[in-house]
């Protein structure tokens, strides 16, 4: 329950906090959390990113406010955190399908999107296996791409990417830099909260020497929570995904540490029911 507690803290500082700047720092410290952890955390329970959960709180607010009141757009684009009435109504119209203006005729249709809440589901009908693992530091070289959580991009991008590589060859080039047969998706260099963040096709090496072409990427040393994934891609992994950020998290005293985390996926049959691999996220206590 502590871990419910930490999170209904943190909504309590944004609905709070709702005509401020977006303050990552403040939000994470409400959840007792790293700002990167609670941003992973927060979209993997929600669906969306903190950012996009307040815009859409805020366009809620700002239609009422038009549609209840005599104020001037521009007054309640500034009042809700946007830099000009251009950008307010872009976003405006996007969530409500019509300009701002058009808010204050008699009849029209809005859009409310609520407070959002955490509650505690009780599953228990499926087990969840995992294990921890020291490991020094090591390096992995290959291709990477910059994808973002906003709107669920990455969900689209990351399938397209690995697609893209092996289509193309690639993916064979990178292969035969590795010190195994073992391919990873590596996700890094986190921006903006977490929003924004690095996704790399990639394999251990023992090379040094520059690759044309290729990223080199340096995983220090530490604690593993290592999970399996058995069934076809990507499905099956999204789901595991999800289940150590609704499940795994917040019945344990670990949270996500700030360096790379990676998917390591064996040879085999991605299409098969069988088809195993492991997601590996870095865990510090908290």
């Amino acid at each position: 329950m502590e871990w419910l507690n930490r999170m209904k803290s943190a909504l309590d500082v944004i609905e709070a906090k709702m005509l401020e700047p977006l303050d990552m720092a403040e939000l994470a410290k409400a959840a007792y959390s790293s700002p990167h952890h609670f941003q992973r955390m927060f979209y993997m329970l929600t669906g969306m990113t903190v950012a996009e959960y307040v815009r859409k709180r805020r366009l809620t607010l700002a239609a009422q406010e038009l549609a209840m009141s005599g104020s001037k757009v521009i007054d309640v684009a500034m009042k809700y955190c946007y830099d000009s009435p251009e950008s307010f109504s872009k976003a405006f119209r996007k969530l409500h399908g019509i300009s701002p203006s058009e808010a204050r005729n008699s009849g029209v249709q809005l859009k409310a999107f609520p407070r959002i809440s955490f509650h505690l589901s009780l599953k228990g009908d499926k087990e969840m296996d995992y294990r921890i693992v020291q490991r020094e530091a090591f390096t992995v070289v290959g291709k990477s791409i910059q994808t973002t959580t906003k709107e669920g991009e990455n969900s689209i991008e990351i399938p397209k990417f690995w697609r893209d590589t092996y289509a193309d060859g690639t993916g064979a080039s990178i292969s035969a830099l590795g010190k195994n047969r073992d391919i990873l998706g590596v996700c890094y260099g986190a921006q903006q909260g977490g929003e924004v963040f690095n996704y790399a096709i990639a394999v251990e090496t023992d090379r040094t020497e520059s690759e044309d072409g290729f990223e080199f990427i340096q995983v220090p040393a530490a604690t593993w929570a290592v999970f399996t994934s058995i069934g076809p891609m990507p499905g099956a992994i999204q789901e595991v995904w999800n289940r150590i950020y609704q499940e795994w998290f917040p019945a344990t005293d670990y949270e996500q540490a700030e360096i790379p985390d990676f998917e390591l996926y064996p040879p085999g049959d991605t299409t098969s029911e069988e088809y195993r691999c492991e997601v590996w996220i870095p865990v510090i206590k908290k």
